[in-house]
């Protein structure tokens, strides 16, 4: 087998390795998703996920795929009007259960990103962090300018990179690299490269096409930063 052919068979059988496990991380086994996610990103999640908040501001929000609902619980907290949607049973039981728990009111919805059940120019802000590769759908997409006002914001958390120098943080980086958690780091303003970063490139191709006018943002934390892409739905498509 030619290499480059070996290299597509690779990537294929890391891709259905991860979907599979995704798949069973968000339904039956959505009850150790908080511990998995602690474990690969050496804590580090929660303040992952944080990063998006400033850019969140304006409400009502929607959160797509709110998983265990610790960002839903940010905002509630801070008396954010919030509503969060999720496809899985499993995560919406303990989302509720969470914000439960913390005595906030939850609006939970289970659906499909591509049928969102709620009118046309219903929210200011729509966030998602680190979706699959649904986000990039043009379907989904087009539901969410749908349901955005104008000059309302798609704020996505697609990737982390693990940037400490300790034996430990380099052995995480690593490992989210090659199972395609993260690509090549990118400069600023710039689409991350190779295999792992293409399903971004069509997400900005597609929101480009609906209309949106896309920024990337780097965030840099401590032993990590993170890439952030802002989508803004504008009447007419900025130059």
């Amino acid at each position: 087998m030619p290499l480059s052919g070996y290299q597509d068979f690779i990537n294929s059988v890391i891709g259905w390795l991860l979907r599979s496990l995704f798949w069973l991380l968000y339904n039956p086994f959505a009850w150790t998703y908080d511990w998995v996610a602690w474990i690969v990103s050496l804590g580090s999640w929660n303040q992952w996920v944080r990063t998006v908040i400033p850019l969140i501001s304006d409400e009502p929000i929607l959160e797509i795929g709110h998983g265990p609902g610790h960002l839903q619980c940010l905002l509630l907290i801070s008396h954010k009007n919030a509503f969060g949607l999720d496809l899985s049973s499993s995560m919406g039981k303990i989302a509720y259960k969470r914000l439960r728990s913390a005595h906030l009111t939850s609006s939970l919805a289970r659906a499909n990103a591509v049928n969102l059940p709620y009118p046309g120019e219903s929210f200011r802000s729509v966030v998602a962090t680190f979706p699959s590769e649904y986000i990039a759908d043009s379907r989904s997409l087009s539901e969410i300018k749908r349901v955005l006002k104008v000059n309302g914001r798609l704020v996505i958390l697609p990737f982390a990179w693990i940037t400490g120098k300790r034996w430990l943080e380099r052995l995480a980086a690593w490992l989210f690299q090659v199972t395609g958690q993260s690509p090549g780091l990118p400069a600023d303003g710039e689409i991350p490269s190779g295999i792992h970063g293409q399903w971004v490139s069509s997400l900005v191709d597609s929101a480009k096409q609906l209309g949106f006018f896309v920024t990337f943002h780097k965030v840099s934390l401590r032993t990590s930063c993170v890439m952030i892409i802002l989508a803004k739905k504008v009447s007419i498509p900025e130059k």
